[in-house]
């Protein structure tokens, strides 16, 4: 968690610092992915069923308490099984770039790139949909220069094959959230949608 102000301040130093550490996937998740993961869940089920937002006229729009409970649990299921999928490409490409990586690694990447996402997950504590959208698309371009600034430094390898690298997983990153939004429309149909209060 002590990495999380550096990577705003400044993220090439940080991205040493990470490197410098080490651990295997259970660690990495337990010192802070479940943590941190934490927060955009919990954020969004209190804004969902507490606070509520407005879609162009007056009424406030909200959800029941076990649709939300539901939603939020399954999001903090995806984000982290997200990351793991994550973790686990980047070691899979690690060598078409040679790059040394382990699963880990790559978890490790895939975790500390996304902070800013997570950290804007926050914001679900009281939605504004127009100001939550311009914010996520300003932790969206945050997350993917961590990515581009980070991989390098991590895997050890010039600026240039880093590009490509991280090129290459913000594509796979494409393909992951337009499988999740897949995977949402199936949750939908099996039940598990959202319900809102009247």
């Amino acid at each position: 968690m002590h990495h999380i102000l550096g990577l705003f301040l400044n993220p090439a130093n940080e991205w040493q610092k990470i490197r410098k550490e080490s651990g295997g996937i259970a660690s990495h998740y337990l010192k802070f992915i479940l943590i941190i993961a934490l927060l955009p869940a919990c954020a969004w089920y209190f804004g969902a069923t507490r606070v509520g937002w407005t879609i162009g006229a007056d009424r406030v729009v909200k959800l029941t308490t076990a649709s939300a409970l539901e939603i939020s649990l399954l999001f903090y299921l995806a984000m982290l099984t997200g990351i793991g999928i994550l973790g686990y490409m980047i070691h899979w490409m690690a060598h078409t770039y040679e790059a040394e990586s382990s699963v880990a690694r790559g978890v490790q990447i895939a975790a500390y790139t996304c902070v800013p996402l997570f950290i804007c997950g926050g914001i679900g504590f009281y939605p504004i949909l127009w100001l939550d959208i311009l914010l996520g698309i300003g932790a969206g371009f945050y997350t993917v220069y961590l990515l581009y600034i980070g991989v390098p430094i991590v895997m050890q390898i010039p600026k240039e094959r880093g590009f490509l690298f991280a090129s290459a997983m913000v594509a796979v990153g494409l393909v992951m959230v337009a499988g999740m939004l897949g995977a949402t429309v199936i949750l939908w149909e099996m039940g598990a949608m959202p319900v809102f209060t009247d």
